[in-house]
């Protein structure tokens, strides 16, 4: 007699070519992730083998009652972690059934600054590094923290090892093989500077797919901790008091950035973003003026500055990069909830096609 884990884990291919595709979106708060699964014929190596499918919009806060159909279209797909053989996550973006993206599509307006000639001819990279919290269920408070109390303040967490130190790490090695067996281009994960905070880097990704790699990152942590039974908080600052918050910093390249001479183009980049800055922090996160206080290696959310090594900037430049008189700047203020979409294509328009008038 087959065990439920027999059969959540029976490979499909021994006895037919149907796969799973699993549908990805994000849902009406624009950070909340919604998936549902279908058969297909498989295998599929491209987004546009698959079909445009639909769900219910007024469940999710996308649409009234009435008119409740969403479109879903498909645009990249990844190797399912959690089904494994020739299953995929297949990340969507939401449109109306007259073809119109709806409010909280925000992919649909990157794509267009991605697809313009200038932008696509500086190929833009991007390195995100995403910082999160891990809950314990029902109580709303970090893992690793005695429930109502505090830990020893900070200073022995950040890329610690140690049972009083470390909380959390089978969560966040799972969330990192998972992710390269996906497909997703993650560099890197690391302990954060408060206990029970974590990071994973995603890059360099070009244009569009940093967004859709952040994405389905994410969805992969939420389920990796739905299995745990933790809670994911991307909130960029879960305690308030003497404790860090959580960003997504955001490293950013061109070509004419990574070519000799391309420390003055990020000079010049730098004073594009310093003029927009104000537009830049409102489309950055919700919630991030708990963050950037101008403490805890931040600046200040109504002051912008740049500085060579300068964890408390608004811009960091590595000391790399200056000496070379080329590479890449960190732009230091999304919050860990913002929307990669919005950020990346905010951050290329901005830099690239803004005439700085």
């Amino acid at each position: 007699m087959a065990s439920l884990t027999d059969l959540v884990n029976l490979n499909l291919s021994d006895c037919t070519d149907k796969i799973i595709a699993e549908y990805i979106w994000i849902g009406g708060s624009g950070i909340d992730l919604r998936s549902k699964a279908r058969t297909v014929k498989g295998p599929i190596t491209s987004a546009s083998q698959l079909p445009k499918w639909n769900y219910d919009g007024s469940s999710t806060g996308q649409a009234p009652g009435e008119d409740s159909e969403v479109i879903l279209y498909p645009q990249a797909i990844f190797k399912d972690p959690f089904r494994r053989g020739d299953n995929i996550l297949v990340m969507c973006d939401c449109y109306t059934p007259q073809g119109e993206p709806i409010p909280t599509n925000k992919r649909y307006n990157a794509a267009k600054i991605f697809s313009h000639p200038d932008v696509a001819a500086e190929v833009p990279w991007y390195g995100i590094e995403q910082e999160y919290t891990l809950l314990q269920k029902d109580v709303n408070w970090p893992i690793g923290w005695p429930v109502g109390g505090y830990p020893g303040p900070q200073g022995p967490y950040y890329c610690a090892a140690g049972a009083d130190k470390a909380f959390g790490r089978d969560v966040v090695d799972a969330h990192y093989k998972a992710c390269i067996y996906a497909g997703i281009n993650i560099s890197g994960i690391n302990g954060e500077v408060m206990p029970g905070q974590w990071e994973f880097q995603v890059g360099p990704s070009v244009g569009i797919s940093a967004g859709d790699e952040i994405w389905v990152a994410r969805y992969i942590l939420e389920r990796i901790t739905e299995m745990a039974g933790v809670v994911l908080s991307l909130d960029p600052k879960p305690i308030q008091g003497d404790w860090n918050g959580a960003g997504a910093h955001t490293n950013y390249s061109t070509k004419s950035m990574r070519q000799p001479g391309g420390y003055e183009v990020i000079k010049k980049a730098i004073e594009k973003l310093g003029k927009r800055h104000a537009e830049h922090i409102a489309a950055y996160g919700e919630g991030n003026e708990r963050r950037l206080t101008g403490r805890h290696e931040t600046a200040d959310i109504n002051t912008f500055k740049w500085g060579v090594a300068n964890r408390g900037a608004s811009i960091r430049v590595g000391r790399d990069t200056e000496k070379e008189g080329k590479g890449y700047f960190e732009d230091r203020r999304p919050a860990s909830n913002m929307d990669p979409y919005v950020v990346t294509g905010m951050i290329a328009e901005t830099t690239i096609l803004w005439k700085g008038n």
